[in-house]
């Protein structure tokens, strides 16, 4: 699979119960149309922005049953980018994702279900640092359609989610960096050919 796959897939399971009866039971993700972010606390003075660029996922998508649907993604923690060189090398390091030690974390579902027309959650086990917990992702369906350029079915989704970073043992700088992070997720998925 291409890099940059989505923690925020797990939002697809949920917009394909929006698609018609003819869905398919797997997407691929654009990457020039997804992001996956991170934003943090910095000392109360505003909040950091960061993200992921190298992602690995495996989607089994059942439609007429949304909840037997099943999400296994993998995401290389040496990808982070908060687009400042000094302090990325920082979040490489033990204090943060110690990335030489943990090259990957892995997100996998234990749970999805449609909460409303447009809406839905996934809850999986997030393991980093070596350490297993529970996520929950709120997911809302933007659109399924036809792409106007390509004419090839097209999912918009969005996720987000928090976590605390202390309890999978990453306490550097707590309290005054924040220990709450919140996951943004904004893709673009396409039915493959």
């Amino acid at each position: 699979m291409k890099p940059f796959r989505v923690l925020g897939l797990a939002a697809a399971v949920v917009a394909l119960g929006a698609l018609p009866a003819s869905a398919v039971d797997r997407l691929e993700i654009d990457p020039a149309h997804t992001n996956i972010a991170f934003m943090i606390d910095h000392l109360g003075y505003s909040m950091t922005l960061g993200r992921f660029a190298a992602f690995d996922i495996a989607l089994a998508f059942d439609q007429n049953q949304v909840a037997n649907s099943s999400l296994n993604v993998t995401v290389k923690t040496d990808s982070l980018s908060t687009f400042h060189a000094k302090r990325d090398e920082h979040l490489r390091s033990p204090d943060f994702f110690n990335t030489a030690e943990f090259p990957e974390m892995t997100f996998v579902s234990t749970a999805i279900e449609q909460t409303g027309e447009k809406t839905g959650r996934v809850t999986g086990d997030l393991t980093l640092l070596g350490v297993t917990r529970p996520v929950t992702l709120d997911v809302t369906f933007n659109k399924a359609a036809p792409h106007p350029f390509n004419k090839k079915m097209t999912v918009g989704f969005s996720a987000r989610g928090m976590l605390k970073r202390s309890d999978f043992g990453m306490a550097y700088g707590l309290p005054a960096v924040g220990d709450e992070v919140q996951l943004i997720i904004e893709a673009e998925a396409v039915k493959p050919e």
